[in-house]
């Protein structure tokens, strides 16, 4: 696989996998399409499911994924460890950074979730791979968090130099508030996970991306 700063630094979309959305089986046929449709990065959320259960379908992921689009697991340094995968995304309230880092080494990825300046900066200082912003819009998987001011995101792109991935609510409907901000890449859950085919979604999303940064460029 290539370096993970190499590969994250192109990549533009990233798949959250929210077991609080769709049921396993059906988070894998979701996952299937959108690696044939282009996915770059995937994550695996499950708040509720069990050690065992968490473990068992991260490395059924991995068959799908062979490690050529990499699995993130959220909160679980000890399963990204025993899964094998790719890496681990931290939220602001787990394990520390250095911990994660002692843990996991330095070849796997590791991101963490940011919702102010002070928070990306730090993770920047730190050492994280890359950042998840967020929540931009209102969301389903955070309902308690007010959609974010753009202004501030506008802020963190310009700021931060590693890739910042901004999340929550993000669809095909609403991309295209974000691009003019600078944003190039984008984290995106249930767009995608509830298509009928997920793998168009993620085309489609791409495309966007591509063609609206194009014309920004012009």
């Amino acid at each position: 696989m290539r370096s993970k700063k190499k590969l994250l630094a192109s990549s533009k979309l990233y798949l959250i996998l929210d077991a609080q959305v769709l049921d396993y089986k059906n988070l894998l046929v979701a996952l299937k399409d959108s690696v044939r449709g282009g996915i770059d990065v995937v994550q695996l959320r499950d708040k509720f499911g069990t050690t065992k259960e968490i473990l068992g379908f991260a490395r059924e992921i991995l068959k799908v994924t062979k490690h050529q689009v990499p699995l993130i697991i959220n909160d679980r340094a000890d399963l990204a460890f025993f899964s094998g995968a790719d890496g681990l995304h931290l939220g602001q309230d787990d394990l520390e950074y250095p911990q994660a880092r002692k843990l996991l080494g330095r070849n796997k990825i590791i991101g963490i979730s940011c919702q102010t300046l002070e928070h990306a900066l730090k993770a920047q200082a730190i050492g994280a791979d890359y950042i998840g912003f967020g929540s931009v819009f209102k969301t389903k998987t955070k309902p308690e968090r007010r959609a974010m001011d753009l202004d501030l995101l506008q802020k963190v792109i310009e700021r931060v130099k590693i890739p910042v991935f901004p999340i929550g609510g993000i669809s095909r409907e609403n991309i295209g508030q974000l691009i003019p901000l600078g944003v190039q890449r984008v984290a995106v859950c249930r767009d995608i996970l509830l298509a009928k085919d997920s793998g168009q979604v993620v085309r489609e999303l791409n495309l966007h991306i591509t063609r609206l940064c194009r014309g920004l460029r012009r």
